[in-house]
């Protein structure tokens, strides 16, 4: 499998014939010209997960592209002029590369304000894509991309959704709030799992996992 970063959530993995690339926000840069893509994932409906303004640019570059999102996306692109097709936990989606799909809601920002929903992702058995949620995911997990820093998430529930995961590998998503990503990055680092790999990607990096 490659992993290709645009920055905070946004991932392009490449595994067989796919070409997935996953959350397309207003935070990432460099995915908008990429071509040959099977599919594109939406966890959720917020704008650095998915830039609709951006998003039928590149799916115009992509003409048989397959477009799977939660509920609410949905509705967002549907608003402008892009047709996605909704997925619900324990969907398992019609690629080459198996994905099945996780998850009901985002994480809580705050009591006072309505959660929305959120899909998570599992990549061929290996690769977990969480979107904004903390939910753990029944079977065993090789690789996890985790978010880091959030207005619904403290530092600690990064440590125990990460200890609770337990993946072989991780790498770091959803780092755009920081300042300075490197005082998390090593807390995080000091307090995971000793046996789990910490894989950091610039943006625009690859790596083979």
């Amino acid at each position: 499998m490659k992993l290709t970063k645009y920055g905070h959530s946004c991932l392009l993995v490449e595994q067989g014939s796919d070409r997935i690339l996953v959350d397309p926000g207003t935070f990432s840069q460099g995915w908008e010209n990429l071509t040959g893509l099977t599919a594109v994932l939406i966890t959720h409906a917020h704008p650095d997960h998915v830039d609709t303004a951006k998003l039928p640019v590149l799916l115009a570059l992509n003409s048989d592209v397959q477009l799977f999102a939660d509920p609410g996306s949905v509705g967002a692109l549907a608003e402008a002029g892009v047709h996605a097709t909704s997925v619900e936990a324990g969907d398992t989606l019609d690629l080459a590369t198996p994905i099945q799909v996780y998850g009901e809601t985002h994480a809580v920002i705050h009591r006072d304000i309505p959660t929305i929903p959120n899909r998570g992702y599992l990549v061929d058995g290996r690769l977990y894509l969480p979107g904004d949620s903390l939910q753990v995911p029944a079977q065993a997990v090789e690789i996890l991309a985790l978010p880091v820093a959030a207005p619904w998430m403290a530092v600690k529930e990064a440590v125990d959704f990460l200890r609770a995961v337990d993946p072989t590998t991780v790498i770091p998503i959803h780092e755009k709030l920081l300042a300075n990503p490197a005082m998390v990055y090593g807390l995080l680092q000091k307090l995971k799992p000793a046996d789990t790999q910490w894989l950091d990607l610039d943006d625009g990096a690859t790596v083979e996992v």
